[in-house]
């Protein structure tokens, strides 16, 4: 059976695959001999089509595409594969020779071309893999292949903030850059590689001192395709609703002062609401635009004397930065790292302002302490632009770095320092009583593998990612039950991969005691990013050789995942050794 597709380039990779790891597995597994196949449903740009063309790469299939020309024409879809003229049955009977259907743009597909494929899910000797997207209108033949459990449906989110971090790592870019890019596409990667592409013609990259990371601060690029993306913001034809919608863009992140607007401009906002492009805070009641690509791209499409209007005055920051200081220190002595809302810095960073020095260190301290090692270290330079010499905030970007202190600190985070670094019993009864720092410490001082295991729950359950993927560590190294000693591996590599490459004592050489020193050898050398020909070139080896080394050594660590490699191994310069 060959391998036919209707249109190459629809599914061209743009960017190395990254992330995922779970969705290809389960798309793999359910196109598998055996398995009826799978729908993949998401938003436009969130990758469904790169995702099932990863899953499929190298098997047999046939490739439909739905078109929005072509949803009048009876078969279109399937114009490649079948005769001219032709019944459903007959159709039916055509395909029944391929194993592999993968169905893209089912939501564009024509009447008859839907109803073939529910079909064809019906007799159940074709598997489908199918993408649709959400949220549009979709032929009944289609919604059903799933809400009638013809075919398990896999509901795509946003790829997480760490995997576009990766994605973007080749581009160069910093982390706060990343983050605020990140925010604004909320997912839609075709977005997001379109305003990477514009930054760097349009001059909005500059470099950052001390590294070899560029920034992204000002105005948004407004693209042919931020233009598309935005259409029902830009093109709203009351001009009382644009009107509102400006001066909401440029009140951000503050509230839009509802008394002083007029009846009309009440009644658009009313409108704006139920068209969802506003949202009314239930706690404070402010109102804010829905989504944060809104503001950037009406403050950068407002002509000049407007803009300068509804700017006003200059709007005094420094208690909103302040209050949200307060917040962020408020959690830090909670014991509690979760997400917190400051918008006001990010905002500012975001327009190119200077940020207080002080208010700069917390957020480095709050992101590092949330794993967040590389925005941490963002932040601190941040705060090192207005003030080069403040010591908070070169001690925050020397710990980002990788430094942990030795336990000698005053506070319970420097106390707890003794802890990462393995030496409990130099801290036992110092740390605050009944905290998840404390019961650490006592699992730690027992060996207690399962109490490690429920402390390194909560401290997830905290946002501390970084002490959470270390107290898995130390729990792999105290279970005596090999089956619990993988277990705990696993998802320390799995929270560790969060942490921005975070390399600690606790984490360092994580497993590969386990291993035989060949699959050590061959270990650091994938980690280190040669592939399986090459490692096989420099050890004189053959390359099935690598790849059964590889495999026997992935069954030790329980990952078969490669990218996880780097936080399994204590340095990739080992593979010389």
């Amino acid at each position: 059976m060959r391998t036919y597709e209707q249109d190459a380039e629809t599914l061209q990779p743009p960017w190395p695959f990254t992330g995922r790891e779970e969705e290809l597995e389960l798309v793999r597994g359910s196109s598998a001999a055996g398995r009826p196949g799978i729908v993949v449903t998401g938003p436009a740009g969130h990758g469904k089509t790169r995702l099932i063309t990863e899953a499929v790469r190298g098997t047999e299939h046939a490739l439909v595409t739905g078109t929005p020309e072509a949803q009048g024409l009876p078969f279109a879809a399937f114009a490649h594969l079948l005769p001219d003229t032709v019944s459903l049955h007959h159709a039916v009977r055509t395909l029944s020779g391929v194993r592999l259907l993968v169905v893209d743009d089912a939501h564009l597909l024509d009447e008859a071309s839907a109803a073939l494929v529910h079909q064809l899910a019906v007799h159940g000797r074709t598997r489908l893999v199918v993408a649709a997207v959400d949220g549009v209108p979709a032929p009944a033949a289609v919604s059903r292949l799933w809400t009638g459990e013809l075919l398990p449906r896999l509901a795509l989110g946003p790829l997480p903030c760490e995997d576009v971090a990766r994605l973007l790592g080749a581009a160069g870019l910093e982390p706060l850059t990343v983050r605020r890019l990140h925010r604004m596409c909320r997912g839609d990667l075709r977005l997001l590689r379109d305003l990477v592409a514009a930054l760097g013609p349009a001059g909005r990259l500059h470099p950052v001192a001390g590294t070899e990371e560029r920034a992204w601060r000002g105005a948004l690029p407004v693209t042919a395709a931020v233009r598309e993306r935005l259409a029902p913001v830009l093109d709203r034809s009351h001009p009382g609703e644009r009107d509102v919608l400006e001066r909401l863009a440029f009140a951000e992140p503050l509230p839009l002062p509802l008394d002083d607007l007029e009846p009309a401009a009440l009644d658009a906002l009313e409108t704006l609401e139920a068209d969802g492009l506003v949202h009314v805070d239930d706690d404070t009641g402010d109102v804010a635009l829905a989504h944060p690509l809104h503001g950037p791209a009406l403050r950068a499409t407002t002509g000049r004397l407007r803009a300068r209007r509804l700017s006003g005055a200059p709007v005094p920051y420094g208690p909103a930065l302040e209050a949200e200081r307060r917040l962020l220190l408020r959690c830090m002595e909670q014991l509690d790292v979760r997400p917190a809302p400051a918008p006001v810095g990010e905002w500012l960073v975001a327009e190119g302002a200077y940020l207080p020095a002080g208010y700069a260190a917390v957020r480095a301290r709050f992101a590092r302490l949330r794993g967040e090692l590389r925005d941490a270290a963002a932040w601190a330079r941040e705060g090192l632009r207005q003030a080069p010499g403040h010591a908070a905030c070169l001690a925050e970007l020397r710990l980002a770095q990788g430094e942990v202190g030795d336990g000698s600190g005053d506070d319970a985070f420097g106390r707890y320092d003794a802890v990462r670094l393995g030496a409990p019993e130099r801290v036992l009864g110092r740390l605050p009583a009944g905290s998840v720092f404390a019961r650490h410490a006592e699992a730690l001082a027992r060996g207690d593998g399962a109490g490690l295991d429920r402390v390194a729950e909560e401290l997830e359950e905290r946002g501390f990612l970084l002490f959470a993927a270390e107290a898995r560590a130390q729990a792999v190294r105290a279970h005596r039950d090999p089956r619990a000693a993988r277990v705990s591996r696993t998802r320390a590599v799995a929270l560790a991969r969060r942490c921005q490459g975070a390399r600690t004592p606790a984490l360092a050489g994580l497993v590969l005691g386990e291993l035989t020193a060949r699959q050590r050898q061959i270990v650091a050398l994938a980690a280190s990013g040669l592939s399986n020909r090459e490692i096989a070139e420099r050890l004189t080896l053959s390359v099935r050789t690598v790849g059964n080394h590889l495999y026997s050594a992935y069954s030790r660590l329980g990952t078969g995942d490669r990218g996880a490699l780097p936080w399994l191994v204590d340095s990739p310069e080992r593979a010389s050794a």
